[in-house]
């Protein structure tokens, strides 16, 4: 237990901070799903449109370091690819 009231603040703060998180994280989840359903569904319109806003939603979280730049890039990477290996 926090013994001083910097400490019981950083505790409280850091709750606070870990469910922000913990939401945004889950945002970028469910974008990256969106685009997988998307491209199962067979639709390569359908599925650039849902791309194109997983990426921003994928960028935003990277800019706030939820996840790493190279982990966003990496996402944003294999969807682009499934997206192109849709048949044309």
């Amino acid at each position: 237990m926090a013994n001083t009231a910097q400490a019981r603040k950083r505790a409280r703060q850091a709750v606070k901070q870990n469910a922000h998180n913990s939401s945004l994280h889950s945002r970028l989840r469910t974008a990256v799903k969106a685009v997988r359903k998307a491209v199962e569904a067979g639709d390569k319109a359908a599925a650039a449109k849902v791309f194109q806003a997983a990426q921003v939603t994928i960028d935003q979280i990277a800019d706030k370091k939820i996840v790493h730049k190279n982990t966003a890039a990496r996402q944003k990477s294999r969807l682009s690819a499934a997206v192109k290996a849709m048949a044309a």
